[in-house]
């Protein structure tokens, strides 16, 4: 957010997000369309999804690094094409939580709990893992984000 603030993008990408005109946020870039982060102490984010990122329980290994399945929340429009079967590749410390659940689009199940995967709100989208670096699946959700 601080390179964001020095760079003057915040407003670009606030217009950018309300233009309807769609917009995706991969992993830091997902977290940074939430509205805070305890993440090195409190931070503000873009506030463009309800809710906050948190650090995964100390209870599990972190970082999340790995191939992880998804599971679907109703019909996210960029995950149509993944089955149950597909795994993403995740590496992170930190997941948002989403103040609506009707904004979380997928979750993948870590030690047990629930991380946020993937979120959905308009024409806004997010995901939490690579799409870029998990195989045909993950392109699958690259070639379907370039479609809209």
């Amino acid at each position: 957010m601080d390179e964001l603030t020095k760079r003057d993008f915040i407003e670009s990408i606030k217009q950018h997000a309300t233009s309807g005109k769609p917009l995706l946020g991969i992993c830091l870039g997902m977290q940074m369309l939430f509205e805070s982060s305890d993440e090195k102490g409190e931070y503000q984010g873009l506030g463009i999804i309800k809710g906050k990122v948190a650090r995964i329980p100390d209870t599990l290994k972190v970082p999340h690094i790995g191939w992880t399945k998804l599971f679907k929340n109703g019909q996210p429009r960029i995950l149509g094409g993944i089955g149950e079967q597909d795994s993403f590749y995740f590496v992170h410390s930190y997941h948002g939580i989403c103040e609506n659940p009707a904004d979380l689009a997928a979750y993948a199940v870590y030690g047990g709990n629930k991380i946020t995967a993937s979120i959905e709100k308009e024409n806004i989208f997010g995901c939490q893992f690579h799409p870029e670096k998990s195989a045909e699946s993950g392109l699958n959700i690259c070639r379907s984000f370039l479609k809209l």
